[in-house]
């Protein structure tokens, strides 16, 4: 669990993928399109991939991909982050983490 909050503040937005899972490319694909570039760690091409999920699915995160963290900070999974897209949050949220300035 400490790799993951160590691994999540370490830049503006960090996203836990799958490099076959839909959902990871749709959610990195939306951030990309906002201007931000995320830090993504695949959990299926690291060698600590398979204990980062454990910790993920400690924290919560079901299904364990994605799992996006701004501004250090857990926001959910694809679900979750396409509700606060959808309502406007997520901007503010991006620039308060300061991924982007717009």
């Amino acid at each position: 669990m400490d790799s993951i909050a160590r691994l999540a503040s370490q830049k503006a937005v960090v996203i836990f993928s799958k490099s076959s899972c839909c959902m990871s490319y749709a959610i990195k694909r939306l951030f990309y399109e906002q201007g931000v570039s995320p830090t993504i760690h695949e959990l299926d091409q690291d060698t600590e991939g398979r204990e980062m999920e454990w910790a993920l699915m400690r924290l919560g995160c079901s299904p364990t991909v994605p799992a996006v963290f701004i501004g250090g900070k857990f926001v959910g999974s694809a679900n979750n982050v396409m509700t606060l897209h959808l309502n406007g949050s997520l901007k503010n949220m991006l620039k308060d983490a300061g991924a982007i300035w717009l």
